[in-house]
């Protein structure tokens, strides 16, 4: 299993937690008082978000990982 960068994981989670601030359901049970980050994380660690994250190397190839 390919890793993903911490870089990654921050693009991953903040692009998930502006989605779940405009609105998006979220695809856990929130507990009261989380913040649209901590949801998102949460949603990051049990690997249930539907994103992709994209990698292009200097040689042409594309590689893709699925969160």
């Amino acid at each position: 299993m390919v890793s993903i960068t911490r870089f990654e994981r921050a693009r991953l989670v903040t692009a998930r937690a502006l989605q779940l601030a405009f609105g998006a359901p979220p695809l856990i049970k929130p507990v009261s008082g989380d913040s649209a980050y901590g949801i998102a994380s949460k949603e990051l660690g049990e690997k249930v978000l539907p994103l992709v994250v994209i990698r292009r190397f200097p040689d042409g190839r594309v590689e893709r990982i699925a969160v």
